[in-house]
């Protein structure tokens, strides 16, 4: 927090040097901010009319709807953005703690909240479940254990650049490699500290963070839930999309221009340099280049005619959504702002996803209703359901029979789990589906978090944040290091940013 006398003045010190960035989305904002603050004329071009890529916004009949990212954590590297603008964060974008968190729904009738701290959530959960305070405790202080030993590794430097391995701190990480769970799978992790298959599946969610299976993916991903029960859960004032709008508005603050409606359909390269960029425009010349378009359609799209790190392109991609937005015409007092119904059969329901790339029948539902927090989003007496489930990515399914049948599959849970008739209270409703994340957003095959980390070694293979072929080439986003989510959006954008000389 910043007193009543703080005063910010930080002058920006022109290079005469221009940067032109592909997308706006959070990691875009984030890139622009940092390079005109080091000085950089920066120009933003993004294809759709609107900011924020996945983190928007759209509206229907009353009902106002974030279209993606829906959790918010770590909001120090958002205010960080104010700051080093010279700007008191508070005076520009808010947010309040959530507690309780997340509210989960079992198919044996179990129904728990989700806390911030690991005193209370461990309480929480052993009321409800068949395990010990202690126990979860227990577990939580080896996710906070495993969180310090990696974050320098693999989320505050590049793993690209030798000379980082040299840190006091990223040394340590290497030096413990062997506790970091790695060689074990989430679940496994899970299954051994846990008792009650529920616990298991409360802590085997989190895999669907970053678009992966619990059953596959490192248990070092387990450090996911410390950031959020540890070190809190947020909702900014306004939505998530309050995060775009506030971000946008200080950067064009601080001088960035942007160019909606304005798709890049090359970036132009001579003698393995950047030299700019192509519009439907014209060609318009710029010194250093950041794409913060997934980095498999950087290449496929704007440097078709450059040689592919094939290895890295190839990996599995991650798992997409299917997502209704539903306007309801009623209130539902035992729902939160997010609320989780778990399917019965995990394993198979990632099974269907990862391996037969299909839609499980029963699967696990998210509902996410900001009206909770920010009324205006609903008519009166109404709410406005986000409500999504995980699906494989597009590999040419027949997506509007798919979409159809987990609608019905969905209801048919809903219905279930809250005893009630979901359908007759639905008024308004839009869709999204691995086909229109692709389109929407570039993201490749609709895969929302780019490569999956099915893989004791993914976060290792992720794209670097620059090109090693192309000198003045930078990349950042979800689909680079240190990968998805928005915290870890706003870290690449640091990351790379830091690499321009």
């Amino acid at each position: 927090m910043f007193g009543a006398f703080s005063i910010f003045v930080i002058m920006i010190k022109e290079n005469n040097k221009t940067c032109g960035i592909i997308g706006a989305g959070v990691s875009g904002l984030a890139a622009a901010i940092r390079m005109r603050n080091k000085g950089y004329k920066v120009t933003v071009f993004e294809a759709n009319n609107f900011a924020g890529g996945k983190l928007s916004s759209e509206s229907k009949n009353g009902y106002r709807f974030d279209m993606g990212p829906s959790v918010f954590t770590m909001p120090a590297y958002v205010d960080e953005l104010f700051q080093i603008s010279g700007k008191n964060p508070r005076e520009h974008f808010n947010y309040i703690q959530l507690d309780p968190v997340y509210r989960y729904f079992f198919e044996d009738g179990t129904v728990l909240d989700s806390y911030h701290g690991k005193d209370r959530y461990s309480k929480e959960m052993a009321k409800h479940l068949n395990e010990k305070e202690e126990t979860i405790r227990k577990y939580l202080k080896n996710t906070e254990y495993v969180y310090e030993l990696t974050a320098d590794v693999f989320l505050h430097n590049s793993l690209h650049k030798l000379k980082n391995f040299f840190r006091r701190s990223v040394l340590k990480g290497l030096l413990n490699f062997g506790k970091i769970g790695a060689f074990e799978t989430m679940h496994e992790a899970n299954s051994k500290s846990f008792k009650d298959k529920r616990m298991v599946q409360i802590f085997n969610r989190y895999a669907t963070y970053n678009g992966s299976s619990p059953y596959l993916a490192p248990a070092t991903l387990n450090v996911i839930p410390h950031l959020e029960i540890a070190k809190g859960a947020y909702y900014p004032e306004g939505g998530m999309v309050a995060i775009t709008n506030a971000l946008v508005k200080l950067a064009k603050d601080i001088g960035v221009e942007f160019k909606f409606s304005s798709p890049v359909r090359e970036i132009v390269i001579e003698n393995n340099k950047v030299k700019g960029l192509r519009s439907d425009s014209g060609v318009q010349s710029f010194d250093v280049v950041i794409s913060n378009m997934d980095v498999y359609n950087s290449y496929e799209k704007l440097m078709p005619d450059v040689k592919r790190p094939e290895k890295t392109l190839k990996q599995e991609k991650s798992s997409s959504a299917v997502i209704f937005y539903w306007g309801i015409k009623k209130e539902f007092k035992e729902l939160g702002l997010h609320n989780i119904l778990f399917s019965e059969n995990y394993k198979e329901e990632f099974d269907t996803i990862f391996s037969k790339k299909s839609i499980y029948k029963d699967p696990t539902i998210y509902i996410n209703i900001t009206s909770k927090h920010t009324p205006q989003d609903a008519p009166a007496g109404c709410e406005n359901w986000f409500t999504m489930i995980n699906v494989p990515n597009n590999s040419g399914q027949d997506w509007d029979a798919l979409v159809e049948e987990a609608k019905v599959s969905m209801i048919k849970k809903i219905n279930r789990i809250l005893k009630t008739d979901i359908e007759k209270y639905i008024e308004c409703e839009m869709t999204l589906d691995p086909r229109l994340v692709e389109s929407r957003t570039s993201s490749a095959f609709g895969a929302i978090y780019g490569n999956a980390s099915n893989n004791k070694f993914a976060a290792f293979l992720r794209h670097a944040n620059f090109s090693n072929t192309i000198r003045n080439l930078y990349f950042c986003g979800g689909s680079v290091h240190p990968g998805p989510s928005i915290p870890l959006c706003l870290l690449s954008a640091k990351i790379t940013t830091d690499l321009v000389k």
